[in-house]
């Protein structure tokens, strides 16, 4: 009888290990990506609590991502793009081995009068993989969007592309490659893009300077020293940081009380002066800096760095000495706020909510504790599907440990509330909203680009680990397809 109840465990241990094995098996078969496929394939649907009378993952398909162009007029701005391997010797001496466009780190600052007509050309010389261009910050149509595999082909060597979209808004952007991004962009493939006013005012500096990180050295624009511009007193600058980096940098600037004007590319209202607080931008975030030179020097400068990365004053002027890290600026209490449609609205067409997190299991046939979205892997994670004309209220918690900036493609959306608290300064409006393990936010926008829309972390490792979705316009569908022969590779 004992030895009847000893073969029984056994057996039962052999069954429940079989299972186990044959569970695994399966979650590792299951989790495997074919070797070309759609964006569009995987994505269970989100409705956002709307019926599911969508055709965004049927057969009713009425538009295709390629057919939303930008215009074919005559452009006002008309730029070539070279991507190109280049050696990069950075002020310090350091050489490097870059990826750039045009030969130059960072890439060629392109600007544009607001409204003007933008056509940029991108030539691949001889970077193996491909390349692309997005358009970061810029609501271009869906089709000049620049993600490969999604919104167009990637660029292969001896191709060339055609951007073209009109710049109607205006503030502070930057391109980057779409295309292996996670790592073409940490390269040097990227540059800052600048819509300004019809008229800039007289007597203003305005510098665009984006910050990256080169062999744990931080470069400001084209320098990893020091850099010194002499800029004479009572200029009024405008100065354009964009942290083109993969992790949130906390910036300081000294010597002048200053303003924060403009945040990914939206004016905040009714600015008032700070002095001695920290900057903190995720990562892919622009803040635009506002102040009138003074008779001493101002400095900018990662907090903890032993040099600043910049020095603007007057010929001969000293570096203002570095404070003691001050209190975070936080935009949801600066500003004076403004009455909004979105804000007020008493019902939302559509609700949706992120909940990032990390989870067991296999990616791609990789096992790993992975990034997931509302308790998925990706390819499986939720496709959030809206209509033309609707107003979205988005929902994003993040319990994962760590920070991530979402970044939604096409669109900018108004912060409504952090951790349960409604915004009470400026109107925020970002595309990239930097959100800390532990916080909760609700942001609202109305759906007025019709597309296939990239929706993932910024921190470009994380979105490459499976931390992106889409958001998808009912009707519309994209033929590009990403991986294998397809040579499409968008993070």
């Amino acid at each position: 009888m004992r030895r009847l109840a000893v073969r029984s465990l056994v057996a039962l241990a052999v069954l429940l290990a079989l299972a186990a094995a044959g569970w695994l098996v399966k979650s590792w078969y299951d989790s495997r990506l074919p070797g070309t496929y759609s964006v569009m394939q995987f994505g269970k649907p989100d409705y956002g609590g709307a019926p599911p009378e969508l055709h965004a993952h049927g057969e009713h398909f009425r538009l295709s991502v390629a057919d939303l162009k930008g215009s074919g007029e005559t452009p006002d701005l008309d730029v070539t793009l070279t991507a190109q391997k280049a050696k990069v010797r950075l002020d310090s001496g350091k050489t490097i081995d870059a990826l750039t466009f045009d030969g130059h780190v960072p890439a060629p600052e392109i600007r544009v009068k607001q409204h003007q007509l933008v056509r940029v050309t991108l030539v691949n010389r001889d970077i193996a993989k491909g390349v692309s261009i997005h358009w970061h910050g810029v609501d271009v149509p869906n089709a000049e969007d620049g993600v490969a595999g999604v919104t167009q082909q990637a660029v292969m060597p001896g191709q060339r592309y055609t951007y073209r979209f009109r710049a109607d808004q205006r503030g502070t952007f930057w391109y980057h490659s779409h295309q292996f991004s996670s790592d073409q962009v940490k390269r040097g493939l990227y540059g800052a893009f600048v819509i300004e006013p019809p008229r800039r005012p007289a007597s203003t500096l305005d510098l665009a300077v984006p910050v990256h990180t080169w062999g744990g050295r931080q470069v400001f624009g084209t320098s990893d020293d020091a850099t010194t511009r002499t800029i004479p007193p009572g200029t009024t600058v405008r100065l354009r940081l964009i942290n083109t980096d993969d992790l949130v940098r906390t910036f300081e600037l000294s010597g002048v009380p200053f303003e924060v004007l403009a945040i990914d590319g939206s004016d905040l209202n009714r600015p008032t002066p700070l002095r001695d607080r920290t900057l903190e931008l995720g990562a892919g975030a622009r803040y635009d800096l506002g102040f009138r030179m003074p008779k001493t020097a101002v400095t900018i400068g990662i907090v903890g760095a032993k040099t600043p990365g910049l020095v603007l004053g007057p010929s001969g002027a000293a570096p203002a000495p570095p404070h003691p890290p001050g209190p975070i600026f936080d935009p949801a209490t600066y500003g004076s706020p403004v009455a909004s449609a979105l804000a007020a609205a008493a019902r939302y067409d559509r609700s949706f909510r992120i909940d990032i997190g990390r989870k067991l299991g296999f990616l791609n046939g990789r096992p790993g504790y992975h990034w997931s979205i509302n308790g998925r892997l990706f390819p499986h994670t939720p496709m959030l599907v809206v209509r033309k004309g609707e107003l979205v209220r988005i929902t994003i918690a993040n319990h994962s440990g760590a920070v991530h900036p979402m970044h939604l493609h096409g669109h900018h959306f108004l912060v409504l509330t952090r951790d349960g608290k409604p915004v009470t300064g400026t109107p925020w409006r970002v595309d990239i909203l930097n959100v800390r393990s532990g916080e909760s936010y609700e942001v609202a926008f109305r759906a007025n680009n019709p597309g296939v829309w990239m929706f993932h972390c910024h921190n470009l490792p994380h979105a490459a680990d499976g931390l992106m979705t889409h958001l998808v316009y009912d009707g519309v569908t994209t033929p590009f397809r990403v991986g294998g022969h397809a040579h499409n590779h968008p993070e």
